[in-house]
């Protein structure tokens, strides 16, 4: 089992969901978060044409899902493909292992877990 987690705009969550739940990945969960990548901020117009890089943290959404292996690569590619905008910050994904999963109404366990 994979844990995907995914900083992504907050205006693509829509079509990141979609394109999740088309290839029937349906246990995911968002976290509105903000911080600072390698877009270092925004520029901000000052006036009279000057401009300014603004280093305050961006709002972006954590989404968070764990997956068995076999379907890792299709759910980072459906991410990548519906959160993609082509700017810089449009995010990033964080793949890891997963030791164990256990659910806590019925005790299952790993991949019956899911």
């Amino acid at each position: 089992m994979v844990k995907i987690e995914a900083i992504i705009r907050p205006e693509r969550v829509n079509q990141v969901v979609q394109a999740l739940e088309d290839i029937g990945c349906k246990g995911f969960h968002f976290v509105n978060v903000t911080g600072q990548g390698q877009q270092q901020g925004v520029e901000v117009f000052t006036g009279r044409g000057a401009t300014t890089t603004s280093r305050s943290s961006l709002p972006k959404t954590l989404l968070v899902t764990v997956v068995k292996d076999d379907q890792k690569d299709s759910v980072v590619e459906a991410i990548i493909e519906s959160a993609r905008s082509g700017n810089i910050g449009d995010g990033k994904i964080f793949v890891s292992s997963v030791g164990e999963v256990i659910r806590v109404r019925t005790g299952d366990r790993n991949e019956d877990a899911l």
